[in-house]
């Protein structure tokens, strides 16, 4: 009998590899196909390339001074358009740092317990040093159960990289990875370069393709590439302005794309503006405080991307205040934690005197620690 069942439980171990194997071919083919969007960008510049500098610049363009010019300025926009595009592409998004990780320990302890404010109670001691301001809906602690983590402020779990990106802002198909601290600033050069690309060409080559149409061009080639270049450089320059004016609007209030479709939440109050330090300040947290960098895709962001300044340690002059005349999140709350420095890339641009570590001492003052049985864990992706 025992050899009947050895005999039967047998088939289930190549059954059981060959669902793997499946599996493995599987996620293979979904990496492959997440690439198909940047081929066709790709193979749309190449042959924008061929078009214009071949048909219409060389063979088409009788004036050698107007194709000494269009070829100059057209290869400065090719270029900083696909080295932005490359950054934005093959640039890795930062993930949270080890001392938001839990220990094998604090892993065990949240594993043993039930859930509620016993999971909250071993979250709190773990995130007891950490910089963190944002909270979930219920007010619990911002927790990632698949990569075992204290989410950072303004961190969130992409699903298609499935881990915890630093100020998540989206994931481009277009690009084939996620949008974030680590290369946003990559993102916006690359929408602006794209639309000065595409409208370059449209206004280029506008003229000729007036001649297309009251046949002032011979029959050639060329005349279909002329025709197909315009209306593809106004095609996607119509899309591309509306996407780059806004993230020039989230870059000038301090957003994200998924902080304007849920604002982020600090001790139970939701702020929308919880992050906007003015438009100067706002911007210079992307691009950096070296203007000469600005253009060039090249990292200048400010900070770390685990920790940012916001209203609690200083006042916003954007955000509009309650009818008390307080801020929503700057009323005389406790924090709960005690807080770290802001790093010194970032210190400097609040003009409050006051660091972290002096909001905090004033905060234990009058509360140590926190302990509210009405908070429950709460997992965000």
């Amino acid at each position: 009998m025992r050899c009947g069942k050895m005999a039967a439980a047998a088939p289930s171990a190549p059954a059981a590899g060959a669902a793997g194997g499946w599996g493995g071919v599987r996620r293979r083919c979904q990496r492959l196909l997440y690439w198909v969007p940047v081929l066709f960008i790709s193979s749309i510049l190449c042959w924008s390339y061929y078009a214009y500098v071949t048909q219409l610049c060389l063979l088409t363009m009788t004036n050698i001074g107007e194709k000494v010019v269009c070829l100059v300025a057209y290869h400065i926009f090719f270029m900083l358009f696909v080295w932005s595009y490359w950054k934005t592409i093959f640039t890795l998004p930062m993930n949270p740092s080890k001392e938001f990780h839990l220990s094998y320990s604090d892993k065990e302890s949240l594993e043993r317990e039930p859930r509620g404010e016993s999971q909250q109670e071993v979250l709190r001691r773990a995130a007891k040093d950490l910089p963190i301001y944002t909270r979930t809906m219920s007010g619990a602690i911002r927790y990632c159960d698949r990569c075992h983590l204290v989410k950072p402020d303004r961190c969130h779990h992409c699903s298609v990289c499935d881990k915890c990106i630093l100020k998540m802002d989206h994931h481009c198909p277009w690009v084939n990875n996620c949008v974030g601290f680590s290369n946003y600033k990559f993102f916006l050069l690359f929408l602006a370069y794209s639309l000065l690309y595409c409208l370059f060409i449209a206004a280029t080559d506008l003229q000729y393709f007036i001649k297309f149409w009251t046949n002032g061009l011979p029959d050639t080639q060329a005349k279909f590439h002329i025709m197909f270049l315009f209306f593809a450089a106004a095609m996607f320059s119509v899309s591309l302005s509306s996407l780059f004016g806004y993230h020039c609007w989230l870059v000038s209030k301090n957003k994200s794309t998924l902080e304007v479709f849920r604002a982020p939440i600090f001790h139970h109050r939701t702020d929308k503006n919880g992050f906007s330090l003015g438009f100067s300040k706002n911007l210079r947290q992307v691009f950096g405080d070296e203007k000469k960098y600005w253009l060039l895709p090249v990292f200048s962001s400010l900070g770390d991307g685990c920790s940012f300044p916001t209203c609690l340690v200083n006042q916003d002059p954007e955000q509009a205040s309650t009818p008390g005349g307080l801020n929503s999140t700057c009323k005389n709350e406790n924090h709960l934690f005690p807080a770290k420095p802001l790093r010194d890339s970032q210190s400097h641009l609040l003009t409050d005197t006051h660091s972290w570590s002096d909001i905090g001492a004033k905060a234990e003052k009058g509360k140590v620690g926190m302990s509210n049985p009405a908070l429950t864990m709460e997992n965000e992706t």
